[in-house]
């Protein structure tokens, strides 16, 4: 640390900015958590006056039709099933934990046993596990393991030994936020990407704008001594067709 900023303060920076992304990522998580919770709901309430399992096949092929259509990808027949199960074994909204993902949940509703289930959900909270954590934790079957042994803290070690915990950077490469953000799965976060993007939609507009304006290039090349060169930060040129 140089001699004009000391340690403490640069935490205290740090600690800060490190709280505002986490609050991003439980809000942004949570908010499609709750969103599929009532995408359940909805589906349960709609099929509870049909008794014929025909219709509830049909409803939700249906809206999951007309849903991507809408929204894009991310309601496959699959997933609106899921959102059903989410709904019927998770009957308290207000039990929900808003520090898990929706791929939490799809890995805790494999769990059979209720109390086992609640275990893994307090324990991903409480030591802040990936999706990777828990899914490696059920498939050993932790539960029944630390109930059974005598040693449990040794078993209670085998935490630290597995992957890493959630970031709040996780929230990018994460695809069903992404596809709930109405982003693609495949985005990269990068400068350049981001320009590329920027650049998408700025010669789209231009060009809806019509008469008077001309979208030139992405890389707009020029010419000194000899040697060729590409504008940096400002690839795309937007100059008035007056003005060419």
């Amino acid at each position: 640390m140089n001699e004009i900023m000391d340690l403490q303060f640069y935490e205290q920076i740090k600690n800060i900015l490190t709280a505002a992304r986490n609050k991003v990522y439980s809000a942004a998580n949570f908010a499609m958590v709750d969103a599929y919770w009532h995408i359940g709901k909805s589906i349960v309430d709609q099929q509870g006056g049909e008794s014929r399992a025909e219709y509830g096949a049909q409803l939700i092929k249906a809206l999951s039709e007309q849903m991507t259509a809408d929204f894009g990808k991310g309601f496959d027949t699959r997933n609106l099933n899921f959102m059903r199960q989410f709904y019927l074994t998770f009957q308290n909204v207000n039990a929900l934990r808003s520090e898990l993902s929706w791929t939490h949940y799809r890995l805790l509703m494999r769990v059979e046993n209720e109390k086992a289930r609640q275990f893994y959900m307090n324990e991903s909270v409480k030591s802040a596990w990936s999706t990777r954590q828990l899914e490696r934790q059920i498939n050993s079957f932790f539960y029944e393991r630390l109930l059974s042994s005598q040693n449990k803290a040794a078993v209670a070690d085998e935490i630290s030994a597995l992957a890493p915990a959630r970031t709040p950077e996780d929230i990018i490469r994460d695809p069903y936020v992404l596809e709930f953000l109405g982003l693609e799965s495949n985005a990269s976060f990068f400068e350049n990407d981001l320009e590329q993007a920027l650049i998408d939609h700025l010669q789209k507009f231009l060009l809806e704008l019509g008469r008077g304006f001309s979208f030139v290039s992405r890389q707009k090349r020029f010419t000194f001594d000899g040697r060729h060169f590409y504008i940096e930060y400002s690839d795309s040129q937007f100059i008035p067709s007056s003005l060419q």
